[in-house]
């Protein structure tokens, strides 16, 4: 769509953008709800720890907290500086997901830093839980949103989103239980959904049982989408409300994403994307936890090449502050049909 006014028209009359966005919005965070205009310049999908040890093998014991927390400050603390006040943590649960250890990042270095509730499909079922095979999305539902009511275990940490991932093909039964777990649990708290995906065959399908059970698209988050050749297609989910995130920016590839992002501008759909590195992160059972990817390209480099490319200084605003507050405000987002 070419005009940007008459999308937001549109959008706000069906609901994907209520009247008065961001007066009573919230974004819930480590260390508590803030106002969604408070959320600044953020980076949407970045990981602090990461265990692939797999979901029958990991603990928390695989870490030492305190060393986690020395090895990786240094990171986060640099983000004020690149003028970066928010971090959404992406590592779902059995897979490092450590709330404690986020909010003791937060604490020390004045980072805003989101968690999540779900469970990760990705990779064949590896990180899955044994009762995730057994339970019905409804179960899984109720343990997603005890969560939301009551806080991540004992730490009453609340998540601030959904984190769910799908193999890269055609949605098994096993994957379609968990979207319709992910819409259960949007319908019952109004977080957020970012389902790792890639390509547009199993982004299309998680979108299209999103509304067969009325949870509009705009509750979406078509995670690592720069994995779709076909820029066309993220017209399509756009069209439908849905959020197209480009994650994986690193200097490698920065003429890829500007290429996509372009493309995005010129269809009009720069209102619907999220961009970050997918970077880090410590990772338990390696040498002091491994390499550790910082989180500067995108304000050293990303955004300078964006400007010299004729996008302005409202385009990265509307990327990296206006976006993301969107995306991830707490609020219930119904598909109706129409």
């Amino acid at each position: 769509m070419k005009n940007p006014l008459l999308l937001l028209i549109i959008l706000t009359i069906s609901g994907w953008i209520p009247a008065g966005f961001g007066q009573n919005q919230e974004i819930m965070t480590v260390g508590g709800p803030i106002p969604a205009n408070q959320m600044g310049r953020s980076l949407i999908h970045e990981h602090l720890l990461v265990d692939f040890i797999g979901a029958d093998k990991i603990t928390a014991t695989r870490w030492d907290r305190s060393a986690v927390v020395e090895k990786v400050r240094p990171f986060v603390a640099a983000l004020p500086a690149l003028k970066i006040q928010t971090l959404v943590s992406c590592t779902p649960a059995y897979l490092g997901r450590d709330p404690e250890l986020l909010r003791h990042l937060s604490e020390q270095t004045g980072i805003q830093i989101l968690t999540n509730t779900g469970y990760y499909g990705a990779v064949d079922n590896a990180y899955l839980p044994a009762h995730a095979f057994s339970s019905s999305a409804e179960t899984l539902a109720g343990i997603w949103t005890d969560e939301w009511k009551n806080g991540i275990g004992q730490t009453g940490i609340k998540p601030g989103f959904i984190k769910i991932g799908v193999n890269s093909g055609s949605l098994s039964e096993l994957h379609q239980k968990l979207i319709l777990a992910a819409a259960l649990t949007h319908k019952q708290t109004g977080l957020t959904i970012a389902s790792h995906t890639g390509p547009f065959l199993p982004a299309k399908q998680q979108v299209a049982l999103l509304k067969a059970n009325d949870v509009h698209p705009s509750a979406f988050i078509w995670v690592h989408a720069q994995n779709e050749p076909n820029k066309e297609n993220y017209s399509s989910l756009a069209a439908e409300g849905a959020w197209i995130s480009l994650d994986g920016i690193q200097p490698s590839n920065l003429q890829e994403y500007l290429e996509k992002l372009r493309y995005l501008k010129e269809q009009g759909w720069l209102e619907q994307v999220l961009i970050s590195h997918d970077a880090g992160w410590y990772r338990p059972g390696e040498e002091d936890g491994g390499d550790f990817r910082d989180f500067s390209t995108i304000s050293t480099q990303f955004i300078p090449l964006l400007l010299k490319n004729g996008f302005t200084e409202e385009d990265i605003n509307q990327l990296l502050v206006k976006n993301p507050a969107n995306a991830f405000s707490v609020r219930k987002r119904a598909y109706t049909g129409n």
